[in-house]
């Protein structure tokens, strides 16, 4: 078993197509924490002991937002930049967050083909979250690939259902401490997660 931190971050989430659907299928346990930092913090004033507490009680953090400008909203970036303190998260004698894992949970309104080198946007959504991947190598954490919901401008009242089942596999599974250390192997390499999903709701 793991614990699992969603740390939330839209800051229209009345306007969402997606993402209103999606936490409405977190799964009800107590080892799971949704914690939305434009809730918490509307005048953006983090709480920094508070933030470090929270990672040190879970196993896997989720970064989940929509990929707006191939990166976080600004608030995420305004939390890394004051909670994942030298010291405590990196450098020599910052040791907080070794062994734990981060896993970005994402939407995007391009399709899976316009994240490549031939599609328009020219670099895959792994390598666009290359400043994340590193900020979970400099603090000691396994990055695991993406989970992204492409094309979401053009997502069908079906195809957001499908999606909502999707995350919420994910969510079980990462509860329940998958994927284990084989098949996180497999997935080094990986673009993104969503194979890993499929098989879970195949």
């Amino acid at each position: 078993m793991a614990r699992v931190l969603i740390l939330f971050a839209h800051p229209a989430l009345e306007r969402s197509r997606v993402h209103q659907r999606l936490i409405r299928r977190i799964p009800d346990s107590p080892d799971l924490t949704f914690h939305d930092l434009y809730e918490a913090y509307p005048r953006l004033d983090i709480d920094v002991e508070r933030e470090q507490q929270l990672l040190l009680d879970h196993d896997v953090v989720a970064f989940q937002h929509p990929f707006y400008w191939y990166s976080t909203p600004p608030i995420l970036k305004q939390w890394q930049d004051l909670v994942l303190e030298h010291g405590w998260a990196y450098g020599s004698e910052g040791e907080a967050l070794q062994g734990k894992s981060l896993i970005p949970l994402i939407s995007a309104g391009g399709g899976e083909e316009a994240y490549c080198t031939a599609g328009y946007n020219r670099f895959s959504v792994r390598q666009l979250l290359a400043p994340i991947e590193q900020t979970a190598a400099l603090c000691g954490m396994e990055f695991l690939p993406p989970f992204v919901v492409f094309g979401t401008h053009r997502l069908d009242p079906a195809g957001i259902v499908a999606q909502e089942e999707r995350y919420h596999a994910l969510l079980e599974a990462l509860l329940a401490g998958e994927p284990d250390a084989s098949e996180r192997q497999r997935l080094t390499g990986a673009i993104t997660i969503n194979g890993f999903v499929s098989r879970l709701v195949s």
